[in-house]
């Protein structure tokens, strides 16, 4: 489904990939609704909006909270009419800790925000998108998703969810006017981390200053993916690389992806 003249939703739309997204989506002819939790965010996401900001709605909206998804869905529909695409792309990591070492308040919050904010998003959105002439489902995913990562199994395991609802969902949706997506990102260069509340421990230096993608960069393969209504979009070459050594040795992945984030599990 082409961008120009429809109308998106964009979770996490305040910073990262998903401020990208609703600047990159207004650049190519679309209208968008983006929602964040932070006002901040959103008000510097309409500030690089330039000259299409006449095209942007900004909503605060924390979803992991259904009562605010409801919220959203009736602001949306009532400031643009319809909708014809949804990118749920707000997301947070874990703090940098085993299982064993974390509480259930942290685990809650990774699950209500990654997993069940984008099933009670497409769930709130989705009977509208069915009566539209053609629409989209983007969902972020992760390379964590498919590759387990140690010191965010919660997270993976949130994201995991992800692509296996979204994937079932593209199943269950063929015979009808919704195509579905799912974003597999590898390193990108956010603010996921602060936005998360967690703290990059000073011996995980080397883990976490290996190469990222632009948050631009990686934006401009989402949407490009969807517009080619792609049924999975890798994001950066590490997704690229560990998706094809995690299918073709997943053992030998699993210890590569250890050993670089051993050092901050051992602080």
């Amino acid at each position: 489904m082409k961008v120009d003249n429809k109308v998106f939703v964009v979770t996490g739309g305040g910073s990262g990939m998903g401020q990208q997204l609703v600047v990159q989506l207004l650049e190519r002819g679309g209208a968008v609704a983006a929602a964040d939790i932070r006002q901040a965010g959103l008000d510097e996401t309409r500030a690089l909006a330039g000259a299409n900001a006449a095209r942007l709605s900004t909503h605060i909206a924390d979803i992991s909270d259904r009562a605010a998804i409801k919220k959203l869905q009736e602001e949306v529909l009532a400031h643009h009419g319809h909708v014809d695409g949804l990118f749920n792309n707000a997301g947070i990591i874990q703090p940098f800790k085993k299982v064993s070492e974390l509480d259930d308040d942290a685990i809650e919050r990774v699950m209500n925000i990654n997993f069940y904010g984008t099933l009670y998003m497409t769930r709130a959105f989705l009977p509208h998108l069915l009566t539209r002439p053609e629409a989209h489902i983007v969902n972020t995913s992760s390379m964590g998703g498919f590759l387990p990562v140690p010191g965010q199994a919660i997270y993976g395991a949130s994201k995991a969810a992800v692509k296996l609802l979204t994937e079932a969902l593209y199943a269950e949706l063929l015979d009808t006017p919704v195509r579905v997506t799912v974003v597999f990102p590898g390193a990108v260069a956010t603010q996921i981390t602060k936005h998360s509340g967690v703290d990059i421990p000073a011996s995980g230096d080397e883990a976490s200053s290996m190469k990222t993608l632009s948050a631009a960069d990686a934006a401009e393969k989402i949407i490009d993916g969807m517009e080619d209504d792609d049924y999975h979009v890798l994001v950066g070459s590490d997704a690229f690389m560990m998706d094809k050594l995690s299918r073709l040795m997943p053992e030998r992945a699993v210890k590569i992806i250890q050993k670089r984030m051993k050092a901050l599990l051992d602080h």
